[in-house]
């Protein structure tokens, strides 16, 4: 299911500096590719063997949506779990879950979004300076879990360098007619000597969103009218009412609220700082409900009104209400003690809770995650090798309790050690690679404790060649320990509509990846191609089948199909497609961009069968034009999807995103800079 199209039409920001008292346009904003988020010396996105990408403050804005797999989604490679507008992670290169890992500068969200495709990150892109992904073994260095790639949420309340003014401020607000929905953020930086205070607060109030044509497809709809064939004639008319419902998706509201800060200390060659931040969040999970699935065990003898069967029916929408404090210390200092450069480490400590409503004041069930994670990481050069060794450590405990508590309490302890060095043979090529090792021990209340003992390791290079060629390539090898759903699920998941079962005995999963790079530039033009093939000894996954129950064989518990976690080989191949045309001073005196890509990729199992929940072929396009405004105007942006070739009829859809007049457009992308 595809995010719905958000058309922002009042839309403003505003900047403010201690610069000459004037009103004046900024000059256009170039976007900072230096990626921060790898291990190493920085590197551009350009020189780095994998698929890198890194999104400024002014793009995350004309790209922002509800939720950041949504938000990310028009990225090369990039795909959503898309589950309303309240909770959507983001998906790379087909993997998700706990294959991808979301960070907040460097460290992890600590929440609960792997556990379930209907639980919100709790992080997003409405308040970051910076968000970057790294797909493939770029990423291996925060360790095996990180075998489909990182997505690093920089939110800059601990800075590392003196901003140049002592005083700005930035403001966005937007509204939404697809949602009649609003959205503010706002960060103000104060600095005095050495001491830098940033306050950020940011806020979201989404109605449903409006959809073209039924919410259930027509397959569902003819299912549900099998079922109620032999209903009495009242009760047919009252769920052909509610399945008449169309042009809005019913309960996807989403409500949200950040407020965070952050002070630091900024000297000549070193920082520290220490940050806090609060979201709070409440959003409704569309096309579920837990009292259809109650009231089959009763007798409905009497029945009200049609408008009093619609009152009852929105009252028991389900919905999650999340929260979630998170504290953070980061530092770091340069050194100059012989091979020594640098040091730096973050550490970070987060509660995290949400409650699913069954209806107002019904609480159903409560997940928590309370957790710390540090990292700290030293960096090293001897003659033309350069590069960083460093440990990792997490400590988290998991826990839900209630009706859909599918998982019983859990707490996970990881130790790692990483090394990372990069080889400069000349001018024009780079050897870079690395090794990691960790241990994960996962300790559950009833089934006990595993331990596992993992390996990941990465080698590559890249080399420029004459006439703006690149080419590169690298290959690796990465183990990752089954998390608590893989291993310890046992209940109902009514989100899903799943009875979860996991399996103790599971073991590790290995994964071998081998990745090509060719990219070509001028002046004017631009094209680069990822290939890669994963082969996966021991995959993990979800699928339907059977279990005991009461000595017998059976498909369905508590009402809802049996879904258990399995392993076997499998192999992934996809590939990722970019290219650019730059047309400066072009029609209408605008400088003209238009750019497009494509990615694919296609998993099959050992036995044949296709890796469940493999994101569609997608194509991108977008044509943008700058009068030498803070940001460009993005005239047309549009996306075709289609479903993986294994399906057995190609379906594929066109999506226009942006279609905006230029002077609604301008509203938003100028910035102004004025005295304080």
């Amino acid at each position: 299911m595809k995010s719905p199209i958000s058309r922002r039409v009042v839309a403003a920001s505003l900047m403010l500096g201690a610069s000459p008292l004037a009103f004046a346009q900024d000059a256009p904003e170039t976007l900072d590719t230096v990626i921060v988020t790898g291990v190493g010396p920085q590197r551009d996105t350009d020189e780095m063997v994998g698929n890198a990408t890194a999104i400024n403050r002014g793009e995350i804005i004309e790209k922002l949506s509800g939720t950041l797999g949504d938000t990310l989604a028009g990225e090369a490679g990039v795909s959503t779990t898309f589950f309303g507008q309240g909770a959507s992670r983001p998906v790379l290169r087909g993997l998700g879950a706990e294959r991808v890992l979301v960070l907040t500068n460097g460290i992890g969200a600590l929440d609960a979004s792997a556990a379930s495709p209907d639980h919100q990150v709790a992080t997003d892109g409405i308040d970051a300076e910076k968000i970057e992904i790294l797909r493939g073994p770029a990423a291996l260095a925060y360790g095996g879990q990180a075998i489909g790639g990182v997505v690093n949420v920089i939110d800059g309340l601990i800075v590392e360098s003196l901003p140049d003014e002592p005083v700005s401020f930035e403001g966005f607000a937007a509204n939404n007619s697809v949602n009649e929905g609003t959205e503010a953020g706002g960060k103000a930086r104060f600095t005095t000597g050495p001491l830098v205070l940033t306050l950020s607060a940011s806020a979201r109030d989404f109605g449903d969103y409006d959809i073209p044509g039924f919410a259930e497809s027509a397959a569902v709809r003819a299912a549900e009218e099998a079922e109620h064939e032999e209903e009495s004639e009242e009760e047919h008319e009252e769920h052909e009412e509610h399945e008449e419902v169309r042009d809005t998706m019913e309960n996807s509201f989403l409500q949200s609220e950040t407020y965070s800060a952050g002070i630091s200390w900024v000297g000549e060659d070193a920082f520290l700082g220490f940050a806090i931040r609060q979201q709070t969040s409440s959003y409704g999970i569309p096309g579920h409900e837990h009292h259809e699935h109650e009231d089959e065990e009763h007798d409905d003898e009497d029945h009200e009104d049609e408008d009093e069967h619609e009152e009852d029916h929105e009252a028991e929408s389900p919905f999650i209400d999340l929260e979630q404090t998170r504290y953070d210390i980061r530092g770091g200092a340069k050194l100059d003690a012989g091979p020594l450069t640098h040091i730096s480490g973050n550490l970070s400590y987060a509660d995290y809770e949400h409650i699913e409503f069954e209806g107002p004041g019904e609480p159903g069930t409560k997940f928590t995650t309370e957790g710390t994670e540090g990292r700290l990481e030293l960096g090293h050069q001897f003659g033309e090798i350069e590069g960083a060794a460093g440990v990792q450590f997490l400590d988290k405990d998991f826990s839900a309790d209630g009706d859909e508590a599918f998982l019983t309490p859990t707490s996970t302890k990881t130790f790692g050690a990483f090394v990372f060095e990069t080889l400069q043979l000349d001018d024009h090529s780079v050897l870079e690679g690395g090794l990691r090792f960790d241990n994960t021990e996962l300790d559950n209340d009833i089934q006990g404790e595993r331990s596992f003992d993992l390996f990941s390791a990465s080698a590559g290079g890249h080399r420029h060649v004459a006439s703006g060629w690149w080419i590169g390539g690298q290959v690796s090898y990465t183990e990752r320990a089954p998390n608590e759903s893989e291993l310890f699920a046992d209940g109902p998941h009514l989100a899903t509509s799943q009875y979860q079962i996991g399996d103790s005995s599971i073991d590790k999963e290995k994964g071998t990846n081998i990745e090509a790079s060719l990219r070509w530039e001028n002046d004017l033009f631009s094209i680069s191609g990822n290939v890669f093939h994963a082969d996966f000894d021991g995959f993990i996954y979800l699928t339907p089948g059977v279990t005991i129950e009461d000595g017998l064989e059976v498909d369905e518990l508590d009402e809802l199909p049996v879904f258990l976690f399995q392993q076997q080989g499998a192999k992934f191949t996809g590939a990722e497609i970019e290219a650019e045309a730059r047309f400066p001073e072009g029609l209408l005196g605008a400088s003209w961009v238009t750019s497009a890509s494509l990615d694919v990729v296609d998993g099959e199992l050992d036995d044949g069968n296709d890796v469940p929940y493999l994101p569609p072929v997608t194509f991108h396009a977008a044509l943008d034009a700058d009068w030498g405004l803070s940001q460009p105007i993005r005239m047309i942006q549009a996306q075709a999807f289609c479903l993986p070739m294994a399906m057995s009829r190609q379906a594929c859809a066109l999506q226009l995103i942006w279609l905006k007049l230029a002077l609604a457009r301008m509203a938003r992308s100028c910035s102004l800079k004025a005295a304080t």
